[in-house]
C-alpha cells in the first residue's frame, strides 16, 4: 500500500541558507510514515494493544534537491521489506512539479513494550509488505 501526504513548507523549516534544513525533511519523513500507518489501521493504540512498539534503527536519506518556503511537497511511503523483527518502509518527497527532492529507506524495529527487546513482526503490519 502506497501513501501520499502533501503538505506546504513553513517558514520556521528554513535554514540560515535559504531552504528546508536537513533535519526537517526527517520529520517529513516521520509525518508520512505516521500516515502510513494510520492508514493501515495500526495507530499508536493498536500497536500498544498488541504489547509492541516501534523504534527507527536506521535512515540511509538522500538530499537531491533543495525546497523552499511555501513549496508544496507530497512524502510518499511503502513498504519495502519485512524481516523477523524489522521492516524497511521506503519513502520519497516530490515537490510539484514532480521532481524527487529526497528519498530514504527507513528501517524500525518491533519492540515489545514491557522487556524493550526486538519482537516479531505482527501479522497485522507483516501483511502489507511484499512477499520476498
Amino acid at each position: 500500500m502506497e501513501v501520499s501526504l502533501d503538505i506546504v513548507v513553513r517558514s520556521t523549516e528554513i535554514d540560515v541558507n535559504g531552504h528546508v534544513n536537513n533535519a526537517k525533511y526527517l520529520e517529513y519523513l516521520e509525518w508520512g510514515r505516521e500516515e502510513w500507518y494510520e492508514r493501515a489501521g495500526l495507530a499508536y493504540d493498536v500497536f500498544t494493544q498488541m504489547g509492541i512498539q516501534t523504534v527507527t534503527v536506521n535512515i540511509n536519506i538522500n538530499y537531491r534537491k533543495e525546497c523552499r518556503q511555501g513549496e508544496h511537497l507530497t512524502i510518499i511511503t511503502r513498504p519495502k521489506q519485512v524481516g523477523r523483527t524489522s521492516y524497511i518502509l521506503s519513502q520519497e518527497i516530490r515537490n510539484a512539479q514532480g521532481q524527487v527532492v529526497a528519498d530514504a529507506l527507513v528501517t524500525s524495529v518491533t519492540m515489545d513494550i514491557e522487556t524493550r527487546k526486538s519482537r516479531e513482526v505482527p501479522q497485522e503490519l507483516r501483511k502489507w509488505f511484499p512477499e520476498t
